[in-house]
Parts: structure tokens; sequence; C-alpha cells
């Protein structure tokens, strides 16, 4: 897909904030520090439209991003960040929930997860949550490149069988630094732009 033009439209918490041009949207959800900017970023083919940060937690908000003047992606807070006050944490775990559960131009979700690493609890717990909800969902694993080609088959079957993937839904490795899985996942997500 190629991007003509993309803008950071609102970082809404809250429904009346929402968006109303009835676009379609794709939400991004992962753990604070898996490289959802930088996943952003790298599909967009812009350097910094999502910021990112090397401090987890920084998305605290719904950050709509509006692509080709057609679809939103929909930057979710990070979760399974500690340094967050537990009430703040809860904040935005209903800000995500209300979000993903009643917004009718939700298409699919993107989860992304850390490549390098077994998914942690919070992985599996949103995996659980997407499929109680019949959430289509693109699970993408993140810094592929630190990996060697073979660690990497090694650890998409872990990621697949620690979140028990369902079948229909698709798992690429990804990595920002070397654009792999960029075309991949563009295939993907167009499926539910149309």
């Amino acid at each position: 897909m190629n991007i003509q033009t993309a803008e950071l439209v609102i970082s809404a918490v809250r429904p009346s904030q929402y968006p109303d041009e009835g676009f379609p949207e794709i939400a991004l959800a992962g753990r604070s520090n898996v490289g959802k900017s930088s996943f952003i970023n790298c599909l967009i083919r812009r350097k910094a439209l999502a910021r990112t940060s090397s401090k987890p937690g920084k998305t605290q908000t719904l950050n709509f991003y509006k692509l080709n003047e057609s679809f939103y992606f929909v930057d979710v807070p990070g979760y399974g960040y500690a340094k967050v006050s537990k009430s703040e944490r809860e904040k935005w775990g209903i800000m995500m929930e209300t979000y993903l559960t009643t917004r009718e131009k939700l298409q699919a979700v993107v989860l992304l997860i850390d490549s390098r690493h077994e998914p942690s609890e919070d992985d599996v717990l949103m995996y659980d949550f997407l499929k109680h909800y019949d959430l289509p969902c693109v699970i993408v694993c993140t810094k592929a490149d630190k990996l060697s080609k073979g660690k990497q088959q090694k650890q998409l079957q872990v990621a697949i069988q620690t979140l028990q993937v369902d079948p229909e839904d698709p798992i690429v490795l990804f990595s920002a630094e070397t654009k792999q899985g960029k075309e991949e996942s563009w295939h993907l997500l167009e499926r539910y732009l149309k």
C-alpha cells in the first residue's frame, strides 16, 4: 500500500472524541515498548509520525492516525508496564476495552509481540480477549532482526503455542529496521480495508 497522506487526528480518551467520518479502523495493541510506533512509522514510510520512545508507557491515549484520507490506524496504550499507578493502568484498561468492544468501525486488531521472548501473560490475556470478542486479529512478532533466521522460526513456534493461535489468525515476523514483514503485513491488513 502506498501511503500518500498521514496525520494524527486526535488523541482520544472517550468515545465522544472518536472521529466520526465512518472510515474503517485497524487497532494496534501490544506491550509497552514492543515497537508499535516503529511498526506504524515503517508501514507508512514516515520517520516520526508515531512518536517512539525508549521509555515504556508513553502512549496513554487512543491515537487516531488518518491514512490516505480513507482509513485509520488506532494506537492503543501499551499494557504490562509496571511503573504506572494501578489506578492509571485501570483507567487505560477501561479506555481500551471500551474502544475495542464498542467501536463499530473497528475492522481488525494487530497484536504486536516481541519475537525475542515468549509471549507474556499479558499478551496471552490480550489475545484471549480479542478471541472472546470475535475481533479479527493479525499477530506481528516485532524486532525479528535481533534473531538469526533459525531462531526466528523457533520463536514463531513458541508464540503460536503459547498464545494457542487460531489457525485463521495470520502471524508475521517483522522488523522495522530491515523492513522484513512489511509487505506481508500490508497484504494482510488491506483485506480489512476493502
